[in-house]
């Protein structure tokens, strides 16, 4: 006699739709408050002055400097 497996089937949940962004919509740059974009600009510029002017990390020093400001900010409000 042989013997049959059987599998069973897996179903992913249905993912929820997200908003679909026109054209127009998804070329706009996200809007900061006055001056957050300069601010943030000068903040990365230092960090990669500080960090030896290391090449091809450009989005590292970006991304921590919007940490540095957004947190600059947040504790100015308290």
């Amino acid at each position: 006699m042989s013997k049959k497996t059987t599998t069973k089937s897996t179903r992913l949940a249905p993912r929820s739709a997200a908003p679909r962004l026109s054209p127009a919509e998804q070329k706009r740059p996200i809007e900061l408050p006055d001056g957050m974009w300069d601010q943030i600009a000068q903040k990365a510029f230092a960090l990669w002055e500080e960090r030896g002017r290391r090449e091809g990390r450009d989005l590292e020093d970006w991304f921590d400097a919007e940490t540095v400001v957004m947190e600059e900010i947040h504790e100015a409000r308290e």
